[in-house]
């Protein structure tokens, strides 16, 4: 990979990284469809006792069956999942017990940062395998490469674990809008260089 391709990506990266600093510090969008719980302190009270040390992904109301289970009798839990859901509250929840999990502004920011930077350097270097020479087909190459991570999860989650629409279609704008401002930075830097599939 050339050196401007590197450059296109990690600028690119750059691009992306402050566009979605910006969608979550200064729009909504980073807060769309999410909500602090009410009665914080008696729910909160309520997981400790419930839970205790034990932290994860919990997803309610489960099958019923434990962990142990066999296969058949997770397929005969889930025959009865719709009388569960009809009876009780549902959700996913990350739990984390006291003081597992500490504020690290920075770390957090550098993940965010290093993914992002990997997203422009690879979808650059998907650009780089093909013929598009126009700044307008780079933008739009590397745009749709956005739409289509943006789906991959997103829709997914949406649609099995119920997260909220607002989320969804924000979480996403978010990463399409991210992908745009990369595309359009390094087009930019590309503008006047054939990529090595065209030399």
């Amino acid at each position: 990979m050339t050196t401007r391709l590197i450059l296109a990506g990690v600028l690119g990266g750059i691009a992306m990284f402050i566009w979605s600093s910006i969608a979550h510090m200064v729009l909504p969008l980073g807060e769309a469809g999410i909500k602090e719980l009410p009665n914080q302190r008696e729910v909160l009270a309520a997981l400790q006792t419930g839970l205790g040390e034990k932290s994860g992904l919990y997803l309610f109301p489960g099958l019923g069956v434990g962990e142990n289970a066999t296969r058949e009798q997770q397929n005969e839990a889930m025959k009865h999942m719709s009388e569960r859901l009809a009876r009780n509250p549902s959700g996913l929840m990350i739990y984390y017990p006291t003081g597992a999990r500490q504020a690290a502004m920075v770390k957090w920011l550098s993940i965010e940062f290093a993914t992002e930077l990997l997203e422009a350097i690879l979808a650059v270097s998907l650009l780089a395998q093909t013929r598009i020479a126009s700044f307008g087909g780079r933008v739009g190459f590397i745009f749709v490469a956005g739409i289509l991570a943006a789906i991959a999860t997103n829709v997914s989650y949406w649609n099995w674990y119920g997260f909220p629409t607002i989320y969804t279609a924000a979480y996403m704008c978010t990463q399409v809008v991210g992908f745009l401002c990369a595309g359009i930075v390094a087009a930019l830097v590309l503008r006047k260089s054939n990529l090595p599939a065209n030399a």
